[in-house]
C-alpha cells in the first residue's frame, strides 16, 4: 500500500496491547489525578475512590475531588488515545472499551450496577471528552501528513 498513511490489517496482538495499554494509561492517570486531588481535601486514599458509585455524590466535597478527578482523567487519557492509538477512527471504540472495562471492573467490586443518575451522567461526560479530544489531537498528527500546499502541479 504505497502512499497510504498505515497499512490497514487485522493485527490481534496489536489491538490487544492497545487496549491492555490504554487501560494502564486510564488507571495511573487516573489513581494519579485522585491521590493528589485527595491530598488537598485531606480524605484518605483507597480503592473505594477508585471504584465505589457511592464516592461519586455531588453533595459532599470528596464526591466533587473525585468526579474532578475522573474528568482530569479524561484529559489526561486523550493524550494516551494520541500517543497509544494514533488513529482518529479508532479514538471512540479505545475511549468506550476502556469505560465498559471501567464499568465491569467497578461492577465486579460493588456486586452490583450504578443506579444514580449521577454516575452515568459523568460517565457519558468523561467519554464525550476523552474521545472528542483524542480525536481532535489523532486528526492534527494525520492531517500533518497530507502536503496541502507546496505539491507539485500534474496537468491533465
Amino acid at each position: 500500500m504505497a502512499g497510504g498513511f498505515r497499512y490497514k490489517v487485522w493485527d490481534p496482538p496489536l489491538i490487544i496491547s492497545q487496549i491492555v495499554t490504554m487501560q494502564a494509561v486510564f488507571y495511573v492517570g487516573l489513581g494519579v489525578w485522585v491521590a493528589t486531588l485527595d491530598l488537598f481535601t485531606g480524605h484518605h486514599r483507597s480503592l473505594d475512590s477508585l471504584f465505589k458509585y457511592q464516592e461519586l455524590q455531588v453533595k459532599e466535597v470528596h464526591g466533587r475531588t473525585v468526579m474532578a478527578a475522573f474528568i482530569l482523567n479524561a484529559l489526561t487519557s486523550s493524550l494516551g488515545l494520541w500517543k497509544v492509538v494514533q488513529r482518529t477512527k479508532q479514538c471512540l471504540d479505545f475511549t468506550v472499551t476502556a469505560h465498559v472495562i471501567h464499568l465491569c471492573a467497578s461492577w465486579w467490586y460493588n456486586g452490583h450496577l450504578p443506579s444514580q443518575p449521577s454516575v452515568w451522567l459523568l460517565n457519558l461526560v468523561t467519554v464525550t471528552l476523552m474521545c472528542v479530544l483524542g480525536e481532535y489531537l489523532c486528526m492534527r498528527t494525520e492531517m500533518q501528513h497530507i502536503p496541502v500546499l507546496g505539491s507539485s502541479k500534474v496537468d491533465l
